[in-house]
Formats: C-alpha cells, sequence, structure tokens
C-alpha cells in the first residue's frame, strides 16, 4: 500500500511526508565501550530496533567537538566528532549501515553560535582589529555599563564583558556559546562551506538549532512585553533564511528548522512551497498548568495550538509533529499518568495528525520521568541556574522544595539512560552512566517490550503500519471534534474516498460524549484501540486514557 501512495503522489509530495522519525540523544543512547557514555557505535548496533520499530529516519542530537557545556549545543569543531562519541570513520560507518537499512539520518546544525572554545572565537577575543572580531557580536561596554538590559535563555544577562578588549560579547544561551554575527558574509560563507561538507558526506539533512535566534534587534531595541523578542524571527532574518534554502535545495535534503518565536501564521512562510525549510517544530504546545511544582500539561491548550498549526498548514506547508524531546520532559508524565494505557492513548494522537511524526528515545517504551532526590544527580546547566536563583530569591524555601519546582519541567528527565533490559544501569551500559539510570528500568525496558505484543512498543509498530499503509492518514484533511471538551481530543482525517475518525480521553477520570448525528452515517469499524474496542455511538463512555480509531466502513 505504501509503495502505491507514493506513485500516486509522485509530482507533489516528498519521502519526508510518508516517513517517521526518531530522535536520538547520543549521550544517553547505547553506551558501546563501557565508559558511561553512550556512542556512535552504541547507535550502530542497535540500528535492527529501529528498523524493528519501523522509523524511516534518524535525528542525531549534536556529536561534535565541544566542551561540553552545553551538552555538545557549544561547538568546537563542526567537522570534528567528540571523543565521547566516537570517530569519522565510526560515523561513515553508522551512516552507511543505515542507509542499507533505509534509515537516514538528519544531523543537528548549530549556527546561531559556537563554543567560545572554537578557534574563531578564541581569534576574536584577541583584539577588535582581528580578522575573526567581526565574526561575532561586540559592543562598546564597562562591567557596570552593558549595551542593554536583554537577558538570556540560561538567565542572566546576554552580554559578558571582555577585559581584554573593554568590550562585551553578545550570547542568547550560556556566556560560553557566544552567537555568530550573521551579517558578516565571510563568516557565512564558511557555514556553507561546512554544511556543503557535510552533505558531500552523505547524510540527508539537518534538524537546524535555535534558527529563529541568528537576526537580533538594534541594541537600543526596547522591550515591551515579550522579553524574546529582540532576538527571535525578527525582521531580517528572511535574508540568511533565503541563501540557506538556495544551499539545501542543491543538495534535496530534509530540513527541520527549530523556530521558537514562528507563529502558526507566519508558518507557511517557513515550509510553504516557497518557504526556507520543510517543516518546522514550535514550541507553543508545550503549555503547563497547576501549582509550582505539580505543573502538568494542559491538554486544551494542546488541543487549541495543535489545531491551529494543522489548519494553518493544511493546504501549504507541513508540520513536524513531537510530544517530547531532549528538551523536555517525558510525555507520559506531562500528559498522562505513566501508565502504559496514558502512552498508547498518546501515541495516537501523535501519530494520526498531519505531519512527520519524531518519536523520541524511549517514549516508545513509555519511558517517565526521573524520580529526583538530590541536586547533585541534575546536569542541565539551566536547571542548576533556576534551582540556585530560586532559593537566593525565596530564601523561605527549602532545598526539597526548591528541588521539586525547578525539576518539574526539567529537560534531565528526558536525558536518563534509555532502558534497554533488566540488567544493572538498564543494560545501557557495564558500567555507571553520566547520568543516573531511571530505577523504573526493571520493568519499563526494550527487551520486555519486544517480547510482550500488548507493550507500548507493539503499539507504536501498530501505528506507525497503519499511518504507513492509508493515505488518508498521510495526507487527509483534519478537522477538530468535541472542541470545548476539557479532556477529549477528537478529531477526523478524510480524504475524497476515505474518512478516519481518532477518540482519546487524555485523563484519568472517565467521561462520556455526544457523538454529533451527522458522523454517525454512514457507520463506523473499530480499527485500532488501547482497550476494549467500543462501537461508535451517539453516547459514549471513554474511560481514563482511552483511545480508538474508527474508519468508515
Amino acid at each position: 500500500m505504501s509503495n502505491l501512495i507514493v506513485e500516486r503522489h509522485t509530482n507533489n509530495v516528498e519521502w519526508w511526508q510518508q516517513a517517521i522519525g526518531y530522535q536520538i540523544y547520543p549521550r544517553s543512547f547505547y553506551d558501546s565501550n563501557d565508559d558511561g557514555i553512550g556512542d556512535l557505535n552504541g547507535i550502530r548496533q542497535k540500528l535492527p530496533y529501529l528498523k524493528e520499530l519501523g522509523i524511516d529516519f534518524i535525528w542525531l542530537n549534536p556529536i561534535y567537538a565541544s566542551p561540553n557545556v552545553d551538552n555538545g549545543y557549544d561547538i568546537s569543531d563542526y567537522q570534528a566528532i567528540h571523543p565521547d562519541f566516537g570517530t569519522m570513520a565510526e560515523f561513515e560507518e553508522l551512516l552507511n549501515e543505515a542507509h542499507a537499512l533505509n534509515i537516514k539520518i538528519i544531523m543537528d546544525l548549530v549556527v546561531n553560535h559556537t563554543s567560545d572554545q572554537h578557534p574563531w572565537f578564541i581569534e576574536s577575543k584577541k583584539s577588535k582589529d582581528n580578522p575573526y572580531r567581526d565574526y561575532y557580536l561586540w559592543a562598546d561596554a564597562t562591567p557596570e555599563d552593558l549595551p542593554n538590559d536583554w537577558q538570556s535563555f540560561f538567565g542572566g544577562s546576554t552580554w559578558t564583558y571582555d577585559e581584554t578588549t573593554e568590550q562585551a560579547y553578545f550570547h542568547v544561551f550560556a556566556k560560553e556559546q557566544p552567537d555568530l554575527n550573521w551579517k558578516n558574509p565571510k563568516m557565512r560563507a564558511e557555514i556553507y562551506d561546512m554544511i556543503r561538507w557535510w552533505l558531500d558526506l552523505g547524510i540527508d539533512g539537518f534538524r537546524i538549532d535555535a534558527i529563529s535566534h541568528i537576526q537580533k534587534e538594534p541594541w537600543d531595541f526596547k522591550i515591551t512585553d515579550n522579553q524574546w523578542a529582540p532576538f527571535m524571527n525578527v525582521n531580517g532574518i528572511e535574508t540568511y533564511m533565503t541563501e540557506l534554502k538556495a544551499l539545501f535545495n542543491e543538495y534535496h535534503v530534509l530540513t527541520v528548522g527549530e523556530a521558537s518565536g514562528v507563529s502558526s501564521d507566519e508558518a507557511v512562510a517557513w515550509t510553504g512551497t516557497d518557504g526556507y525549510v520543510n517543516m518546522i517544530f514550535e514550541l507553543e504546545h508545550c503549555g503547563r498548568i497547576g501549582e509550582l511544582g505539580e505543573q502538568k500539561g494542559s491538554i486544551p491548550h494542546l488541543k487549541e495550538t495543535l489545531t491551529r498549526w494543522q489548519n494553518s498548514l493544511a493546504d501549504n506547508g507541513w508540520n513536524a509533529l513531537y510530544l517530547e524531546n531532549h528538551d523536555t520532559p517525558r510525555s507520559i508524565s506531562v500528559y498522562g499518568d505513566d501508565s502504559p494505557k496514558s502512552a498508547k492513548a498518546l501515541a495516537g494522537i501523535l501519530l494520526m495528525l498531519k505531519g512527520t511524526p519524531f518519536i523520541y528515545q524511549g517514549q516508545e517504551l513509555g519511558m517517565t520521568n526521573f524520580p529526583f532526590t538530590s541536586i547533585e544527580q541534575v546536569d542541565g546547566k539551566d536547571t542548576l541556574y533556576a534551582y540556585h536563583a530560586l532559593l537566593e530569591e525565596q530564601p523561605a524555601l527549602s532545598p526539597d522544595e526548591a528541588l521539586k519546582i525547578t525539576m518539574n519541567w526539567s529537560r534531565d528527565h528526558s536525558r536518563t539512560p534509555f532502558q534497554w533490559s533488566q540488567e544493572s544501569f538498564g543494560g545501557f551500559s557495564n558500567t555507571t552512566p553520566w547520568l543516573a539510570v531511571n530505577p523504573n528500568y526493571q520493568t519499563i525496558n526494550a527487551e520486555l517490550a519486544q517480547e510482550n505484543s500488548d507493550s507500548v512498543f507493539a503499539f507504536y509498530q501498530q501505528l506507525i503500519r497503519l499511518k504507513k499503509a492509508h493515505e488518508a492518514l498521510i495526507y487527509g484533511h483534519y478537522d477538530l471534534l468535541l472542541e470545548e471538551h476539557p479532556t477529549v481530543f477528537a478529531f477526523t482525517r478524510t480524504t475524497d474516498n476515505d474518512k478516519w475518525f481518532i477518540i482519546a480521553n487524555l485523563a484519568s477520570d472517565a467521561t462520556t460524549v455526544t457523538i454529533a448525528d451527522e458522523l454517525l452515517v454512514p457507520t463506523w469499524q473499530p480499527i485500532l484501540s488501547n482497550t476494549e474496542p467500543l462501537p461508535l455511538t451517539q453516547e459514549m463512555t471513554l474511560d481514563g486514557f482511552d483511545l480508538h480509531i474508527y474508519r468508515q466502513a
């Protein structure tokens, strides 16, 4: 069936519209040499597992040379592999073996900033007239009088003063991650040469990190309501994005932009027929509700945001779909109740929407948030900063209270090692890993999941096969139903000759819904459920985290 889809759409769609992506955080995937850190050979050894799951391409988080201030997003050499992960030869071996299995690989492209240990920045700091000075953003300053009061994503000023040259340099993220000056054509030319080098090596595309931040407002820009406005999708960015688009088009590769600040209305300009990239990751749907330290994902916000993006890109452009990644807690803990049933309900929503789904490593097992009990267990620099800032700002808070608040939405939840088996350290390594393994690895692991036909893993396999086999689930029109219901996410996917109905109760309590008369004719056939199948009737009672998928007979 999938081959027929390809033939019918040869003229107007791309392979990635029918593909399932899988994100790998290399440090935490599989350790092949027992140093406690995941590596390229570990990924290569687990390719058969990914093939069994049914994915079509891998997105690798950064594997470049880096001081690891921000876990590889501070790159010191774009064309070298960090020794923790292996060698360039081992990367090429991984690429070749993946391609032999018809699995493509896209890399993380980090070009908003470099490491402060990158040779360009080392040169740039030497003097104001150094040839590399303008590869970065410098401004006159004193330690007490910085160019402006803008705040970085990691907390604190976006400026760091340099005594040697008596100026300050700009950084959206940590001070060890100076921003590149995209106004400099020489710098851009070197970046483009580097991109070509990787594409000539044979990779299949890029996930482009923080790309919507490469253009900045003038330093005297006054912030009103959005503190990130000075460096988020600023006018003028289209010049650089158009250049990047031309380069990518030379190779006809997959491009996925991390584009915070790009609204659903603007998404067509980024991903449509004349857009810069094939799809973008939006950050809007990750809203949360509840008391500090006990926040959960908001289902009404999730429905509204995803629906708005589905509608904005209905006729032009394409959605990149995700519920979790290396920057978010585990979706089963955010939107679910840590149960396999809730993991399956969320999987059904993710896979049945229009767009390219990205599964984050361990999501297909139902891996959960980690039960942090000490700040000593934490690695994330932003979380550590938030924890200490909270204690300083609110002296009445106990360390345990501050830990609960900061860990509630910490990135470290998703970065704990992959749980492969019941063996020590979850089968990830034979030695103590760089980050602790979730103690529930005894019951949640790949080995058990692959042996169990009712596992979360098996359900993902079923959903993947279902999506790939039916044109309506890939290209069909999306319509939201039961819009006002606080916990039920229901929608249809429709083509001229096929119609599907997906309904899930994303709460632990049962609820009763009324299905409109016009939806009940003709009859519907139950296709897939995470519980006992229910006939589609006018009054339906959905138990907690029930998911049902129907096809019109």
